[in-house]
């Protein structure tokens, strides 16, 4: 598994929650154990002490996209920081899922599962992965959806920086909103002008008179 694979952890937990909305998907011992995937060993470890755990990491991994979004980089990588700090993780070198054409396994870096609870698991691999992320294209690079409300965190990957929703769906709701907007100004816009050059006659009138 890539280093670069990890950095979605951390969109994947900060996208359990909608705050505009008022909507929390981290609920339950299910919704935390989900967010590992089938395979992993670590899920089956979740217990309901993570729940609260997991929110916790949840709003502090927020907090760097927030900062990032913001452009407040250093703040951003203050915060992943301290993250990572707390949240050491263990490197290794694995080939065990990848193997060349000719049987050999494809030696990659691999972060092995932490070995205290799942949270302090889920928060290594999360922090170290956007730590990665981040040195490798920039804080720029993390962001939060522009279609209101959402603000759910996403990872620029475009070529040229431009990525502002988290998703096709937002990207569609954003244009069309912003293509009827300018409709009901161009609609606003005539009767604005009349009112305007009728404004202009009743204050030339006089003087001219």
């Amino acid at each position: 598994m890539e280093l670069a694979y990890y950095s979605d952890y951390a969109v994947r937990l900060v996208n359990t929650e909608e705050p505009a909305r008022s909507k929390d998907a981290l609920t339950s011992v299910e919704a935390v154990r989900e967010l590992f995937g089938a395979a992993s060993q670590m899920a089956r470890r979740v217990t309901d002490a993570d729940v609260t755990r997991f929110r916790s990491v949840r709003a502090r991994l927020r907090a760097v996209f927030t900062a990032a979004d913001g452009g407040d980089h250093t703040q951003a990588v203050d915060l992943l920081n301290s993250l990572l700090l707390e949240f050491p993780v263990s490197p290794q070198i694995s080939g065990h899922d990848y193997l060349d054409d000719e049987g050999h396994p494809r030696w990659h870096m691999h972060l092995a599962d932490h070995p205290s609870n799942a949270t302090a698991g889920f928060a290594a691999i999360a922090a170290m992965g956007l730590a990665f992320h981040l040195t490798e294209f920039g804080a720029d690079r993390l962001g939060l959806c522009q279609a209101s409300p959402c603000r759910n965190a996403y990872l620029d990957t475009s070529t040229n920086r431009s990525r502002r929703y988290c998703s096709d769906r937002c990207a569609t709701r954003a244009n069309v909103a912003a293509y009827r907007a300018r409709k009901r100004l161009e609609a606003e816009r005539p009767d604005r002008t009349g009112l305007s050059a009728e404004n202009s006659h009743e204050t030339t009138t006089p003087t001219e008179r």
